[in-house]
């Protein structure tokens, strides 16, 4: 079936690879330059140069939170309606969750003024890495 970020598993782009094998091609050789440039890290990630995906989620740590605000923080608002934004901030009649506004923040949280927990989960920041990839 479609994954609308990992593409469709079955359609091929050129008629040899899918665009999800193509996609995992450009991602190996992303992080293969990223190993080839650590220098005192490159014992930690040893037999892991198949597919990097230690590297990988060591990455996705260390830049999660600026994904997130590049992903969220959007001046134009282009992605205020992408479907993996759920419900998360309690409404003002408090009759349940709804859709979080305003650069995806509950209760008045602004970019680089971070309240604890009001940043809303995506459902995709959850899934472990080595299937996000």
């Amino acid at each position: 079936g479609k994954d609308l970020y990992l593409g469709n598993k079955k359609k091929k782009l050129n008629g040899k690879e899918t665009e999800r094998e193509k996609l995992e091609k450009n991602l190996k050789d992303i992080f293969k330059k990223i190993y080839g440039e650590l220098k005192d890290a490159q014992t930690r990630y040893e037999g892991d140069t198949d597919n990097y995906y230690k590297l990988r989620e060591d990455w996705w740590t260390a830049n999660r939170e600026t994904v997130w605000k590049a992903i969220t923080c959007d001046e134009k608002n282009k992605l205020r309606d992408a479907s993996y934004f759920r419900a998360t901030c309690i409404d003002r009649n408090e009759r349940g969750q709804s859709q979080a506004q305003k650069q995806c923040r509950c209760n008045g949280d602004q970019p680089n003024a971070d309240k604890p927990n009001t940043d809303p989960p995506t459902y995709f920041d959850y899934v472990p890495q080595y299937l996000r990839w």
